[in-house]
């Protein structure tokens, strides 16, 4: 060891002291103890050298393990060096032998005061021992000071009694060596690198844990790595390697049984990490999406502002035409602290979530002790001494971990990489004993060789499972890694394939997943399990662009299935759904797939037959009550598992567009609840897109924009927007954040994107962005390119995208009413075969300004008329403002300020800073003005923030809400802190008297 001695000038003093009474002819034993490491021979060499300089004659002896077998060997070794002693060596006469040191000792002594100084006497023989102890009672009138070091330190196997046990403490002094503080430990380093920042050197402090001998070791290391390079986190990037080779002789030293515990609390600590590490990232990330989302709901305000100041200016297009109402719309996010006393609630958790110090100790205790073989008390007081050494700190839940990464680092290195995965089973194992929650277990099976045993795989398996559903595949793709990892039958090996590949595509990572699940396909299985992986190859496919290859891929297996019809019909459902990726295999699917229902219909099923009506409802041939008839027909009729998905799905996407919007919601979530978290499925993301569009059809921008943007990024591959992507868009120009809506937009270049039905949606909606810019020529190219691209899927029907009626629009604004007219009137055609109040009246709106005149005014009222009994208040506020347009303009001033007022009431309500900026503007043209907003009281809500109030006021919690109306507790708390605020109340108690009142 190198380098000054820091912190032991007591122990300097002491041994001063008494050489100076060993000249005087007084000797005493001195003992120096300490933990290994500590640097008791450092301590009893500078002795040795000051008793030298005073004058005494210093004999050495450095026990040794392997002089153990030799009597008086440590005796012989200290006693060797003296020439007329050389020939001296032991009897058969244990006692003579020792009688005969002595009186040689002695005799040294009487030629000039002595320093005996015997380093490591626990390592000592045995009758070398005894000879120490009965000279330490035999010297105190000698001129001889004996100076010993004995390790003294807490180990798992319990240490034979120490040199001293027998004396009596007048005839002995010892000094017990305490570790290093960190500010001693500072200055050492600093001492090695004069340049060092504090945190450098707070750094190497906690890796030398107190330890003088790991800390010289360290610093030795890092001599030619100087900062500003970072401290090692791993023993393989220092180099000579003092550092690990002392942290492995320390374990040594230690024994094989506190070595063994050290390691198996370094593996557990390992395995956390990774633990930790992914809840701190996953934390971070929350934190910056509630600031972001924080920025946006400020800037949403200054937004409405800056757009209503902008409408106010703009030119004739703007204050003579009503905006495009989309047929898509959209709640909010951002914590209320006061809803279900939310501060409490976590504070509360995190207490539960830390237990006291003792307890986790306790339980970490008997988990390594567990995994180890060893005693738990024995185990809990290594921790205990450990942490008052340095070596271990607690972290902030109490629980001891290693000072430093990479001091957990060179105590796991004398593993060999078999015996680490033999440590991370026996921890896994005892975990599971003691009843530790499924996650950390199956944590710990990670880092384990395959085991061959039942209970490791239905670890795996289960963790799997819980992992899926949670929203974690990450984790879940790991446990599912590893569970392959162990001796499997095909079929199970089969079933396991499939959930990974499905979770590795849902976790972004596609390449990965295709090959499993072709894998997964190609091997032995039962025909059920057949089906369920090429559904989910065939959804990973079309998700990559490959929509024909996924379509072969079913039809293949199809082929196959010749005496299962129930599964047959399954996979033909699924061809034609993955089909509608692609308008060319689109018409192929369903022209076969109607030519079969209409020879023999029982080889459809009801999924099949679902999918047609809901082919039929698109292509304009057939009104809404009528499918929902067929429907729920359908619905009543015994479903395999296989298929029932497609025909709630299905059902779902019709009732949406018939406006049966609790009907589909119903649907959607008893569609959702069947999915298997781990397998892919092309109707868990089309439940997902209609849950979303009967948000837009509510008006509930908020909750869209709370939601969607992640789930646009999740699914977005190859640069192609998705139907997340629409919502968006349509949402933000709604709201009034058309420069946002700009980025969004600006994101995609369209001109090379494979067709979808998405595609077309955001078509249409990059239309509503341009006609509200102001770009009526841009917003009308891409409004005629959606209709095109919806013509040629044979999609007539306005229920998914109304481009006629948002292209007469634009035919209006450009001067060309005849044109205007003839979309209209074709769109109304079509819509009055759906006939539902949103299609009709918005037909009807459209229609009846492209119009104009007497007839016009008819057509205007009658949209009103119809809307009215609609859940769709976004096409009824646009009706209400495009009407009281058309009888100010006829000269009745009155009756249509009367109904712009109201379409600004409800577009306020609703939160579409568009249409409420427009129904300004025509307002003060009209020569009237509106009636001050209530911006405080009951009649302030928006709708979505009176029903999540109501909800309150009935007693429900946060979550219940956010469960009821599909949307997140964000959202819940969002709509709340406004509604609190303008009903000028603090408690949740209150809500029902303001509301009443």
């Amino acid at each position: 060891m190198t380098g000054p001695l820091r912190e032991r000038e007591d122990a300097h003093a002491l041994l001063t002291a008494e050489a100076e009474r060993a000249r005087a002819g007084a000797g005493r034993l001195v003992l120096l103890r300490g933990a290994t490491g500590t640097g008791r021979s450092a301590v009893l060499e500078a002795a040795a050298a000051h008793a030298t300089h005073l004058g005494l004659r210093v004999l050495r002896a450095r026990c040794s393990p392997d002089d153990i077998a030799l009597p008086f060997s440590s005796v012989l070794h200290l006693l060797g060096s003296v020439p007329e002693f050389a020939d001296v060596g032991p009897g058969d006469d244990d006692r003579g032998s020792a009688a005969r040191l002595w009186r040689l000792l002695r005799s040294y002594a009487d030629e000039s005061p002595l320093m005996v100084a015997v380093d490591d006497v626990h390592l000592a023989d045995e009758a070398s021992r005894r000879w120490f102890v009965e000279a330490a009672r035999r010297i105190d009138r000698l001129p001889v000071l004996l100076v010993a070091t004995e390790r003294s330190q807490y180990d798992i196997d319990p240490r034979p009694a120490g040199l001293t046990h027998a004396l009596s403490p007048s005839v002995v002094r010892t000094h017990t060596l305490a570790p290093l503080t960190d500010n001693a430990s500072a200055d050492l380093v600093r001492a090695a690198f004069p340049t060092a920042s504090d945190r450098w050197t707070a750094d190497c402090v906690r890796a030398g844990a107190g330890s003088p001998l790991l800390l010289h070791a360290l610093l030795d290391d890092l001599d030619g790595a100087p900062p500003p390079t970072a401290v090692p986190r791993t023993c393989a990037a220092l180099y000579p390697g003092s550092y690990p080779a002392a942290v492995s002789w320390w374990l040594d030293s230690a024994g094989p049984a506190t070595a063994e515990v050290a390691r198996t609390l370094a593996a557990l600590e390992q395995a956390e990490r990774t633990e930790r590490t992914e809840r701190a990232a996953s934390d971070v990330r929350a934190a910056r999406k509630a600031s972001a989302e924080q920025a946006e709901n400020a800037e949403r305000a200054a937004s409405a502002e800056r757009a209503a100041s902008a409408k106010r200016a703009e030119g004739s297009v703007a204050r003579d035409t009503v905006p495009v109402p989309f047929s898509f719309p959209l709640p909010d996010p951002v914590p209320d602290p006061e809803s279900d006393n939310c501060t409490d609630t976590v504070t509360e958790a995190a207490h539960e979530a830390l237990p006291a110090a003792e307890v986790a100790t306790d339980a970490l205790a008997a988990l390594v002790a567990d995994a180890s073989g060893a005693d738990p008390a024995r185990v809990s007081g290594w921790f205990t001494a450990m942490t008052r050494l340095g070596v271990l700190r607690p972290d902030r839940a109490g629980r001891p971990r290693y000072a430093h990464p990479l001091l957990r680092d060179a105590v796991l290195g004398g593993w060999s990489t078999a015996r680490r995965q033999d440590a991370h089973r026996a921890v896994a194992q005892a975990m599971l004993r003691r009843g530790d929650h499924l996650d950390a277990v199956a944590r710990q099976l990670l880092g384990s060789a395959p085991t061959g045993l039942s209970w490791a795989l239905r670890v795996l398996r289960d963790a799997a499972t819980v992992a899926a559903r949670d929203a974690r595949p990450g984790d879940a793709v790991r446990y599912l890694r590893r569970a392959l990892q162990e001796p499997l039958p095909d079929d199970l090996r089969q079933r396991l394939l499939t959930e990974l590949g499905s979770l590795e595509y849902a976790s972004a990572d596609t390449p990965a997943g295709i090959p499993r699940l072709a894998e997964a396909l190609d091997l032995p299985a039962e025909p059920r399990d057949q089906v369920r992986t090429a559904i989910a190859l065939g959804t990973a496919l079309v998700g990559r662009g490959e929509v024909r290859t996924a379509v072969e891929v079913l039809r293949r297996l199809e082929g196959r299935l010749a005496g299962h019809p129930d599964l047959a019909r399954a996979l033909q459902t699924a061809s034609a759904l993955l089909s509608d990726q692609d308008q060319t295999v689109r018409r192929e699917a369903y022209r076969w797939l109607t030519d079969t229902a209409e020879r023999s219909p029982e080889l459809v099923g009801a999924s099949g037959q679902a999918l047609l009506v809901r082919y039929a409802a698109t292509a304009g041939d057939l009104p809404a009550q009528e499918a929902m008839r067929r429907l729920r027909t359908l619905l009543t009729e015994p479903a395999d598992p296989l298929a029932e998905p497609f025909l709630l799905g299905t059902a779902a996407a019709v009732a949406q567009w018939a406006d049966e919007l609790d009907e589909a919601e119903r649907l959607v979530e008893r569609g959702l609840a069947g999915q298997h978290p781990s397998l892919l499925h092309p109707m868990e993301q089309a439940l997902l897109d209609t849950r979303w569009d009967i948000a837009a059809a509510r008006g509930a921008y908020g909750t869209l924009l709370a939601v969607l943007p992640e789930a646009g990024r999740a699914r977005r591959t190859g640069g192609s927007p998705v139907n997340a992507d629409a919502h968006t868009l349509l949402a933000l120009v709604e709201t009034g954040r058309t420069p946002q809506a700009r980025r969004l937009a600006d994101t995609f270049d369209l001109r090379d994107t494979p067709d979808s039905w998405e595609l077309n949606r955001f078509l249409y909606a990059r239309g509503v962005l341009r006609y509200t810019e102001g770009d009526v020529a841009g917003a009308l190219h891409d409004f005629l390119e959606c209709g095109r691209r919806q013509s040629a899927r044979a999609v007539h029907s306005p229920v998914v995208t109304p481009w006629r009626t948002a292209a007469a629009e634009c035919r209006l604004a450009l001067g060309n009413p005849q044109e205007a007219v003839a979309l209209a009137t074709e769109e109304l055609r079509l819509a009055r075969v759906w006939n539902t109040p949103r299609t009709t009246g918005r037909a009807l709106r459209v229609l009846g300004r492209a119009t104009r005149g007497r007839r016009g005014l008819e057509l205007g009222a009658e949209a009103v008329a119809v809307l009215r009994d609609s859940p769709a208040e976004a096409e009824l506020v646009a009706s209400l403002l495009a009407h009281g347009r058309q009888l100010t303009a006829a000269g009745e001033r009155g009756r249509g300020r009367d109904h712009l007022r109201e379409g600004a009431e409800r577009a306020e309500r609703l939160g579409s800073v568009r249409l409420l900026t427009y129904a300004e503007q025509a307002l003060r043209t009209a020569g009237g003005r509106r009636t001050t907003p209530a911006h405080t009281g009951s009649g302030s809500l928006t709708g979505s923030e009176r029903r999540i109030a109501e909800l309150a006021a009935d007693g429900r919690t946060n979550t219940e809400i956010a469960d009821l109306l599909h949307v997140a507790r964000r959202t819940v708390e969002t709509h709340l802190t406004s509604a609190y605020r303008k009903l000028g109340i603090r408690r949740r108690g209150e809500l029902r008297g303001v509301l009443d009142g």
